[in-house]
């Protein structure tokens, strides 16, 4: 019998199956005192991993002194403010402005309602399509939700993709989506051709944002091809669609540069969306980032109704943005950026021993984000689950690692990470594949 909890992301018929207790550097321990490297950073957030008492007594001293306050109705408090010029100061968008949430599929949701407004206000309200790729994952609300393309997050759910004007492009992943005999740089000219036909298809007019995560996460971490984004950002430029990042997961050293966005060579987008690592998920909080001439074309119209109608109880929570605010010192005091970026190149390497393993069919990954794709070549080979198996055989093995894009062992560590760290990881994989190979060999279809 399990608790009333209503989990999420869940087999509602496989609940509970570890409990953490507490968390130490890299480190989580379950309740009967076993310890796991927790090789997925959380979900992909807790860079400066568990403990760190910097950011513990920074939140207790907001906590004390003013545990919330909000941003509604002309009130603002010195924490917001801060973050908000902190986040304006770093970011590639011009004269950035930053709208607070709590989490990224609300920053997501909250881009969605900004172009609409936004493009009602000046006069084009035909302007209002998005579009995603497909394998994407942009969050889970009704609109984020309707972004991500993953089958499992719209299975049952009847996301209104019609209502919302979501259109799906290709994925830019070349091991799945190249044809047979197609180069890495012409399977870059079909699938950003099939881009710009869809734009023409269903009128550029009609076409507010193109939507991407600079390297994706749940579809898979697909690193896309060299030239992808700089010419996609070429056809999104001639038509005057917006490129708007998720750096829910890229954002704030992940890929061994502050942001995806440089290590993937795209430049200014319009809009940017984050969470996750902004505050090192010690506390809940995202921003919704857009230039701003975007923002300034909302002043007037907002007067008119009296307000711009959209905001949420803790936009700008004072402990959250206090939290933020000493994660991002920590990062740049720490060197945390370069360091992603040194025991990136070193994690990146070790991963790749796997690729002649019997069982793997790829390894992908930039800075401190990887996957390991189980694809075996002998067809002979109990190939059923055997990314569910092996992830089973990590977690046996003291590694928590996540089984994404069906087959695909997701690695994410926090980014204080030391190399003797990753040798860890990779020793622990490799137990693991190991043990799944036997699984697979010793029961064959």
């Amino acid at each position: 019998m399990s608790h009333h909890v209503f989990y999420p992301t869940t087999n509602l018929k496989k609940p509970e199956q570890l409990t953490i207790e507490r968390g130490e550097g890299v480190y989580v321990y379950d309740t009967s005192g076993k310890r796991y490297l927790e090789g997925l950073a959380g979900l992909w957030c807790t860079a400066l991993g568990y403990g760190n008492e910097e950011v513990v007594e920074t939140a207790r001293e907001q906590m004390k002194t003013l545990p919330y306050t909000h941003l509604f109705s002309g009130k603002t408090h010195p924490q917001a403010m801060a973050l908000a010029d902190k986040l304006a100061e770093r970011v590639p968008v011009d004269n950035a402005r930053v709208f607070f949430g709590s989490s990224g599929s609300d920053a997501n949701d909250t881009i969605v309602k900004m172009m609409r407004y936004y493009h009602n206000v000046i006069g084009k309200p035909e302007r209002y399509k998005i579009i995603t790729r497909e394998r994407a994952y942009h969050g889970v609300t009704v609109a984020s939700g309707s972004l991500t393309s993953l089958p499992m997050n719209l299975a049952h759910f009847d996301p209104p993709l019609e209502a919302l004007g979501i259109l799906r492009t290709d994925h830019p992943h070349y091991y799945h989506g190249a044809e047979p005999g197609e180069s890495e740089a012409d399977f870059v000219e079909r699938i950003v051709g099939n881009l710009e036909a869809l734009i023409l298809r269903e009128g550029p007019e009609t076409i507010a944002a193109f939507l991407a995560e600079p390297v994706t996460g749940a579809s898979g971490v697909i690193v896309p091809p060299a030239s992808y984004y700089e010419k996609v950002q070429a056809v999104l430029d001639k038509y005057g669609i917006f490129f708007w990042a998720d750096e829910v997961i890229t954002g704030w050293g992940r890929t061994g540069n502050e942001f995806g966005c440089t290590t993937m060579n795209i430049e200014q987008p319009a809009l940017m969306t984050f969470a996750k690592q902004l505050s090192s998920a010690y506390f809940p909080i995202s921003a919704a980032v857009v230039r701003g001439d975007i923002h300034d074309a909302m002043i007037e119209p907002s007067n008119q109704v009296g307000a711009f109608g959209h905001g949420y109880t803790y936009s700008g929570h004072p402990v959250g943005c206090a939290v933020a605010l000493k994660v991002l010192e920590i990062y740049e005091r720490d060197n945390l950026y370069t360091h992603a970026a040194d025991v990136g190149a070193y994690f990146q390497k070790r991963l790749r021993e796997f690729r002649d393993h019997p069982l793997v069919g790829e390894v992908r990954g930039v800075g401190l984000i990887a996957a390991v794709e189980l694809d075996p070549d002998d067809d002979s080979m109990n190939t059923g689950n055997l990314g569910q198996h092996a992830f089973l055989r990590c977690q046996e093995n003291g590694l928590i690692v996540r089984v994404v894009a069906g087959d695909s062992l997701a690695v994410c560590p926090p980014l204080i990470i030391s190399r003797e760290q990753v040798d860890e990881i990779v020793h622990m994989m490799a137990r693991a594949l190991d043990e799944t190979l036997d699984y697979a060999v010793n029961h064959r279809s």
